[in-house]
């Protein structure tokens, strides 16, 4: 812990830091549905941030300095937080959402993965550059750019000597665990968190309470349209979103009713996703009132024919036939910061007002 300290301390740039004896507790990050992280400010500047009630970072300002007693079992994160490598592609729009991409250096999704123009713009210009996969990282680049703080999601936990290699290096490394929350603003709000990181918390809470705002008025909207949201896989399965996951809570937040909202093997592992056979699938969404395609993970496309190719028995489907079949964007699940302009489009569409050339992450089959 106390290398760390010093190796924070020696990003400052040789300026000399002030070491503050006061330590108090002065209030807390307004929080309004996110339950993953939280954050209790000091009267030195500090904060104390804590992820999934577990992990403990302490953010100290540029030029303090704190005690040991202070840190006690805190991580030490000294700002200013630069060269940032961001292994959590879910996280990188909101440090462009808060003017903040500059601070990224390294990712470890490669261009070909990239849909967001910003970082396709910024790799092609070498700003941020790809140092390999979250599980075999360049350690020797990473080390090389100065970085001084690593952002990770759970998949680290698949390769865990990754991160304690990292650790030994003497880099910071936070898991986020935004796919935890249980209500898909609460997604959004981490936000907050990456503007705190970098200190643009100001623009964080202002771009919030604006999705906020745009959400709040269809906040349990109400229909009696069904939504089946899918895509089928390279083996024939349809692959569907488990009953709870942010996506058909989103469906439910925007008035429709997300058609496997009770299906067995839910629990089976971590996965937001389960594979269902497609006799199961064709019992549970042949009446759906309306067919989701999650281009995402797959080719997206642009008409009926093109979703029928991909199973000859979804020309049976009822949405099908009347055509109330829609496909998402390729960007849509790296636009983490844009959830309550999700949740517009998908009300348009169940409430059938939408307006396709009016929609910014769903388009409409022909």
């Amino acid at each position: 812990m106390l290398f760390c300290l010093l190796l924070a301390a020696c990003s400052q740039g040789g300026a000399e830091a002030v070491e503050t004896a006061d330590h108090t507790l002065t209030g807390h990050m307004d929080l309004t549905y996110a339950e993953q992280f939280k954050v209790d400010y000091y009267s030195d500047g500090t904060s104390l941030i804590t992820i999934h009630d577990e992990f403990p970072f302490l953010l100290v300002p540029e030029g303090v300095s704190v005690s040991e007693e202070t840190i006690g079992d805190a991580v030490v994160l000294q700002q200013p937080l630069h060269n940032i490598y961001q292994a959590s592609s879910a996280m990188m729009d909101p440090f462009i959402q808060i003017g903040a991409l500059d601070q990224v250096r390294m990712t470890s999704t490669n261009e070909s993965n990239w849909a967001l123009p910003e970082i396709l713009d910024a790799l092609a210009k070498k700003e941020i550059i790809y140092i390999g996969k979250y599980s075999a990282p360049d350690f020797e680049t990473i080390l090389s750019e100065g970085c001084n703080f690593v952002m990770e999601n759970t998949m680290i936990y698949h390769s865990p000597e990754i991160k304690e290699k990292l650790e030994t290096l003497g880099m910071p490394v936070m898991v986020e665990y935004s796919s935890y929350e249980t209500h898909p603003m609460g997604r959004l709000e981490w936000i907050k968190l990456i503007g705190l990181l970098t200190g643009k918390y100001e623009e964080a809470e202002t771009f919030f309470e604006q999705q906020q705002a745009l959400a709040g008025d269809l906040q349990e909207a109400v229909t009696d349209k069904s939504v089946a949201y899918f895509h089928i896989s390279t083996v024939g399965a349809a692959v569907v979103r488990k009953p709870g996951d942010y996506v058909s809570k989103m469906i439910q937040l925007a008035g429709g009713h997300y058609v496997f909202d009770h299906i067995d093997g839910q629990d089976d592992n971590a996965l937001s996703t389960m594979n269902m056979q497609m006799e199961s699938f064709y019992a549970g969404a042949k009446d759906a009132d309306i067919l989701i395609y999650n281009s995402t993970i797959v080719e997206g496309m642009d008409t009926i024919e093109q979703l029928i190719e991909t199973s000859s028995v979804l020309a049976d489907f009822k949405a099908v036939q009347s055509g109330d079949v829609w496909c998402t964007e390729h960007d849509l699940f790296q636009r983490s910061s844009a959830i309550a302009g999700m949740i517009k489009d998908f009300n348009a569409v169940i409430t059938d007002t939408a307006e396709s050339d009016q929609l910014t992450f769903l388009h409409k089959l022909h």
